[in-house]
């Protein structure tokens, strides 16, 4: 079974739009027509890829089950399954929310709840 929780990179402008109630899609996700979203295993590389240098970043954790038959898992990178949201993502859908942040090991700091 696919992850239940997946990650949504964030620039501040985009966090806030989401705290607004619902996120449209970066303009990434508006060209391609549907929300990129990565696994927990999927995220460093996801940042190398499209956020290297960018600084400001923030972590969306969204609970997947929420969003029901929104969420479609396709091939991406070397045939890797990422999951997409066709739609907004409703910040009810979001379980965290949290800065970019390493910790002194280099490991990435996923958001949490409580």
């Amino acid at each position: 079974m696919p992850d239940s929780t997946a990650y949504k990179v964030l620039t501040a402008e985009q966090l806030a739009a989401l705290e607004q109630g619902s996120f449209a899609g970066a303009p990434v996700d508006l060209a391609d027509g549907y929300i990129h979203l990565s696994t927990a295993a999927q995220l460093q590389e996801t940042l190398d890829k499209h956020f290297a240098g960018q600084d400001g970043l923030w972590l969306a954790a969204v609970d997947l089950e929420v969003l029901g038959d929104a969420v479609r898992w396709e091939p991406s990178r070397g045939g890797q399954l990422f999951p997409h949201i066709y739609g907004a993502l409703p910040l009810d859908a979001v379980l965290a929310y949290s800065e970019l942040h390493y910790e002194a090991d280099g490991s990435l700091r996923l958001p949490v709840t409580g």
